[in-house]
This record gives structure tokens, sequence and C-alpha cells, in this order.
């Protein structure tokens, strides 16, 4: 599943690195709808980011019904992304056999 989206970066102290986008509504009940298949506990769901230029592997934290995409520090200093910013996101999720291939 690939999914693309906008969203405001926002700070979170949850675990580091407190810089995350919000998944928007309608793509996290895409996501929720295959939780079951792509999860490895605690409804984590392992994924393919890319912000701009960056391409990286982190994992969807489940919040409040949707879903908080981490913003890695190396991303956060490469694509200039700070709490405001408006961040365009790209998703892939597959099986964990698939993202580590």
């Amino acid at each position: 599943m690939i999914l693309e989206f906008v969203g405001e970066a926002i700070w979170w102290r949850g675990p580091a690195p407190f810089v995350f986008v919000p998944v928007p509504p309608v793509e996290s009940a895409e996501i929720k709808a295959i939780s079951s298949q792509v999860t490895y506990g605690w409804g984590v769901i392992p994924v393919r980011v890319t912000v701009g230029e960056t391409d990286y592997e982190t994992s969807l934290f489940p919040k409040n019904g949707g879903y908080l995409v981490p913003v890695k520090k190396f991303v956060q200093k490469a694509e200039s992304v700070g709490v405001g910013d408006l961040v365009g996101v790209r998703l892939t999720i597959a099986c964990d056999e698939a993202l580590s291939g």
C-alpha cells in the first residue's frame, strides 16, 4: 500500500525523535483496515517513508485512533523539517520482509 499526504509536523513527547506528522483520518482508516496483516505488535506498523528527497524506514505509532509518522533527526536536518511545517509524506506499507528487501 502506498499513501501520500501533507501534514503539519507536531512535537509529541513520545518516543524520540519527538517530531511527528499525523496521518490524516482517511489514510488512517485505510491503514487500520490492513493493520492486523502488517503490525508486529502493539499496533505499531513498519513503513518506508519518503519526505522530500529522503527515504527511511520507521514505524507508525498509533495515537488517538490514528497514526503518527516519526520524522527522524537526520530527516529533519536534511529536509529542514521543524514543528509547524507542512510536510509531504509518502508511506509504503508492507510486511517486514518486503521492507528489508
